[in-house]
Parts: C-alpha cells; sequence; structure tokens
C-alpha cells in the first residue's frame, strides 16, 4: 500500500481531520474533528489546523484540503459560510506558513464529488452529474461525462426569493424549526428545480449524518 494521505476539511462549524488510503479511499482510524472558531478568521483557523496537526503528530509533506468557497489558484474568491476576510486570500500559502507542510487545496464539495467519482456512487456514471453537500450550506459539484466544473454554487442559486440554501441547507432546517419530514419536502421541491434545470442523469447527495 502506498503512504497514506492526510485530509482536512474546512467548514463553518466543523475542521475534520483523516489519513486517506489513496489506492482505495478509505478512511484509515478514526477522523479527527474540532470546532471551526468564531470568528472563522484566517489566523483562527489556521492556528487551530497547527494546533491539531502537533496532536495528530502528522510526518508526511503534502496535505490535501476541502474549503467551503470558490477556489482558483489556491485563493478564495467567495466566503459565504466562513468569515468574509478570507476573501482574496492564498489558502495555500497561508496554511504552509502556519504548519509547514505543502497544501493542495480546492472547493469543499469539487473534493467530495471527485472522491464519489474515483472510489463510490458516481464512479463510472457517464452524462451529467451533480453531487450536493447538505451542511451548514449547500455545496455542490458538477461532472459531465466524468469532468468536473469547478466551483459550482448551486447553494447559491436564486430560489424561492433568497438564495437555495437559506431555504434547504442543514443550518436552515434549524433556523426554520423544520422536522425532518417538512425538511424534505423543501428539499425534493429544490431537487425538482435543478432536474428542471439540467437534467442530470445521477443527483447525489450527501450530508453530516446520511448520505443518499
Amino acid at each position: 500500500m502506498s503512504s497514506p494521505a492526510l485530509g482536512i476539511d474546512i467548514g463553518g462549524s466543523g475542521i475534520k481531520f483523516g489519513l486517506v488510503n489513496l489506492e482505495t479511499g478509505e478512511l484509515i482510524g478514526e477522523r479527527i474533528k474540532v470546532d471551526t472558531p468564531q470568528p472563522s478568521t484566517p489566523v483562527a483557523v489556521a492556528t487551530s489546523i497547527r494546533d491539531a496537526l502537533k496532536d495528530i503528530d502528522w510526518q508526511g509533506e503534502k496535505i490535501g484540503c476541502g474549503f467551503p468557497a470558490i477556489i482558483q489558484d489556491g485563493i478564495a474568491y467567495s466566503a459565504a459560510n466562513i468569515d468574509k476576510s478570507w476573501l482574496g486570500v492564498n489558502v495555500e500559502e497561508l496554511l504552509q506558513n502556519y504548519t509547514g507542510h505543502k497544501y493542495y487545496v480546492i472547493n469543499d464539495a469539487d473534493a467530495a464529488g471527485m472522491a464519489e467519482r474515483m472510489f463510490g456512487n458516481i464512479k463510472n456514471v457517464r452524462g451529467t452529474v451533480i453531487l450536493l453537500t447538505l451542511g451548514t450550506g449547500i455545496g455542490s459539484a458538477l461532472f459531465h461525462d466524468g469532468i468536473l466544473v469547478p466551483n459550482t454554487e448551486f447553494g447559491h442559486i436564486n430560489y424561492k426569493g433568497k438564495i437555495a440554501e437559506d431555504w434547504v441547507s442543514n443550518r436552515a432546517r434549524k433556523d426554520r424549526l423544520l422536522d425532518y419530514d417538512e425538511w424534505a419536502v423543501e428539499l425534493a421541491e429544490f431537487l425538482d428545480y435543478l432536474i428542471f434545470l439540467f437534467s442530470p442523469r445521477l443527483l447525489f447527495l450527501v450530508g453530516y449524518q446520511f448520505q443518499i
């Protein structure tokens, strides 16, 4: 087996760490989670990651990182569910300066989509495929014939006079005091809307507590 990689998922409410078998895509050992600092400024998040890596005692050189923003050449061009001070920050350089490791940073939903494309439920599916991550916000990954169209933001499309994640994210479910049956109805309506717009061959959902 090749050496494992360390993956980090930076979210609006939590930062997750896990060792990954690059041949199978499986986690090795337990996943570690720390709360995302509030406010989630670049310095605060980088400090939390640095401290967690000391506890993990990671000795490898490279780290893959999913980040909740539009990412181009390592730079954050949006900040919907993380502090606005991330706008324009080179995430890769910042984290490397704090920890000494080499980082490869992409949009978090794109990272989830690529993992599913390589090892999971959307492997070898042709045509248009949409993956949605349902959490603090709504992330999205769009594929056509296996090719990723990066940095889509379907959670931010105009929907019912707001953006979609204000209606159907897990945060919105809590804020609107919806039970799961009520939330499922809202979510189904949004999925119908995406199906109308894109006619995907497969629409795949993942979230904090479930996978469909």
